[in-house]
């Protein structure tokens, strides 16, 4: 298959399948003409790859997952653990989302939002009211 038809079997950008390539997570076979042509192996990596980063793993993350789902001797505590450390990675993420979340919420209840130029939320931006 060429990269269009690929791109839409994966619903990947053909730029996204271009990078991929650059940074070696796949590596299509290159016809006479220079053309990429990629095999339905590749095509199902590359389904695999989409959806692994549409769960918000790192492309090095990805990396390691792909190795391990092509290994068919793997084991699967491997890809427990980066699961695992993956959901830390996310749940520290969800705290400092909710201690952003919580200022941002006290910053906007400080201030009157009327017609004066004191804003207690420039404020807290500049580090004024501490």
């Amino acid at each position: 298959m060429n990269i269009g038809d690929v791109a839409k079997l994966t619903n990947l950008p053909a730029k996204t399948l271009r990078y991929y390539e650059e940074i070696g997570l796949i590596t299509p076979q290159r016809a006479s003409n220079g053309y990429r042509h990629y095999t339905a192996s590749q095509t199902e990596s590359l389904r695999f790859l989409a959806r692994a980063r549409h769960l918000g793993f790192s492309i090095d993350e990805c990396r390691s997952l792909i190795g391990l789902y092509e290994n068919k001797t793997r084991k699967s505590a491997d890809v427990r653990q980066i699961t695992l450390e993956h959901i830390k990675k996310i749940d520290d993420k969800i705290m400092q989302m909710q201690s952003i979340r919580k200022t941002l919420t006290q910053l906007a209840a400080a201030c009157k939002g009327d017609e004066r130029p004191d804003c207690p939320i420039l404020k807290g931006l500049s580090g004024q009211d501490e």
